[in-house]
């Protein structure tokens, strides 16, 4: 009788999991969560885009978990650049910014899906197995936001047109909806006072509001609307 060996070819291959987060201590959280899986590994973290970028050059990965809140190049645009470089990359984002403003701005670069850091520890293992699994994965919450939105299309043209911002103008708008400066926005950004100012008059002028008190007010309101 035969006795066939196992070799170590013959077992299960785990999925490699990148994490890209600027906080230490959030990485690790994520780290000794998902490497608790017998299916998955944490093989590489990293703390912005560029470290992101030096570690897909040498790593194979399977999925990265990437935030939007990185510091020089943003999670929304470090998913492009890697969407362009590596397609067969699966992407997920995991944000403490609310998913009704970010979503869709993270799948149209090229995110399979949306998870916010407060409701990780819940939702974060089941939406890297439905990416992994070839899904899209969003709250239930958000999908009903979702059908809302398809439903009053049309209704609202100035939040309709906030979909044709840029990243930039969209970041920004954000912040000058939760009460930031012009001084601190551009301390957050990493760009100088003039060119956030410079921002600013765009959005003005796509929006069609005439004074800094009515972007500050609409912007506000959309924040708080959650759209």
């Amino acid at each position: 009788m035969n006795t066939k060996i196992s070799t170590v070819a013959e077992l299960p291959t785990k999925a490699r999991i990148l994490i890209v987060d600027d906080h230490v201590v959030v990485r690790q959280g994520i780290a000794q969560l998902v490497n608790r899986e017998d299916d998955l590994d944490v093989c590489a973290e990293a703390g912005d885009a560029d470290e992101a970028r030096e570690v897909l050059q040498k790593e194979k990965v399977d999925l990265a978990i990437i935030d939007i809140s990185l510091p020089g190049t943003s999670g929304i645009e470090l998913i492009k650049l890697l969407n362009e470089a590596y397609p067969d990359l699966l992407m997920l984002v995991m944000s403490m910014h609310e998913e009704s403003l970010y979503s869709d701005r993270a799948f149209r670069a090229g995110a399979r899906g949306y998870v916010m850091k407060q409701e990780a520890t819940e939702k974060l293992l089941q939406a890297i197995r439905k990416i992994l699994n070839g899904g899209v994965y969003v709250s239930d919450r958000m999908q009903t936001i979702m059908v809302q939105r398809y439903l009053n299309s049309g209704l609202d043209d100035k939040i309709s047109f906030i979909e044709n911002l840029t990243d930039r103008e969209f970041e920004i708008l954000r912040m000058i909806g939760q009460g930031m400066s012009v001084a601190e926005i551009a301390d957050k950004l990493g760009r100088s006072v003039k060119t956030v100012e410079a921002h600013r008059a765009n959005l003005r002028e796509k929006l069609g509001l005439k004074r800094a008190a009515e972007l500050a007010r609409f912007a506000a309101q959309w924040v708080e609307r959650g759209n």
